[in-house]
């Protein structure tokens, strides 16, 4: 139970017992349940979606989910998008990505980046809505959006010399993480969505080598932000891609 605790102190803010007492290791140990955390998380967007919708237009409860989903985790991963917007938008060197990164300020390309993500992911839901496809996609993207960062831990270095938040996942995760989370979020997606699951899986995997490999030529590794950026990135195209592939 300590790493499913340590895992959900992590990523959001759901109140577990002995939250002050985890270091960096037990979230490193954590991360081979991240893709759970994930499908929990979703899991309480599903309660609330049916609280939500039909009772409100599909936009108008697509954003209220959002917004839950925000609450829950305290907004990690919106914050991490916009940091490296700015920090990827505005830094010449690598110095300047990572110090812009650190500063709390959101700037232009961190404004457009979350607006043009948040926008693009209440559009796709609010048609996954209506299409009665909106419970699958709350579950898939999460759990999908958290083993991307267990992925990046794993293969990818810490871009920072000093340790920051991302170094907790970079440093301590193990094979038996990374294959133990794969396993589990592979089984989730694909006994959801059968073939569907196996391209978007594929999709999300791509998506995660690009980001990675543009992290690894501007700042020589990842960061907490790059991560965050990561797991927004890729629950909007599990969006768009589950619509796109219709239903079945």
């Amino acid at each position: 139970m300590r790493r499913l605790f340590a895992g959900i102190a992590f990523l959001s803010r759901i109140p577990v017992p002995g939250a002050a007492t985890f270091d960096a290791a037990d979230v490193g140990r954590a991360t081979l349940l991240f893709p759970l955390v994930g499908m929990l998380l979703g899991g309480l967007l599903v309660l609330a979606r049916h609280a939500l919708y039909p009772a409100l237009p599909p936009l108008v409860a697509s954003f209220l989910l959002l917004a839950l989903g925000a609450l829950l985790t305290g907004a990690l991963h919106l914050d991490g998008l916009a940091d490296m917007a700015d920090g990827f938008g505005g830094g010449r060197t690598k110095e300047d990505v990572l110090r812009i990164m650190r500063d709390h300020l959101i700037g232009a390309y961190g404004a457009v980046a979350l607006l043009l993500v948040v926008g693009l992911k209440a559009s796709a839901l609010a048609s996954l809505l209506e299409r009665g496809q909106a419970d699958v996609a709350l579950v898939v993207a999460p759990t999908l959006g958290r083993w991307t960062s267990v992925c990046a831990g794993r293969f990818l270095p810490y871009a920072r010399r000093a340790g920051g938040l991302g170094s907790a996942i970079t440093d301590y995760v193990g094979w038996t993480e990374f294959v133990g989370a794969t396993l589990l979020a592979f089984g989730v997606v694909g006994g959801l969505l059968g073939w569907r699951g196996g391209v978007i899986i594929g999709g999300v995997a791509v998506v995660s080598a690009i980001q990675g490999a543009w992290c690894m030529q501007r700042i020589g590794g990842i960061t907490g932000d790059t991560m965050g950026a990561n797991t927004e990135v890729n629950e909007t195209l599990v969006f768009v891609v589950l619509l796109g592939l219709g239903e079945g």
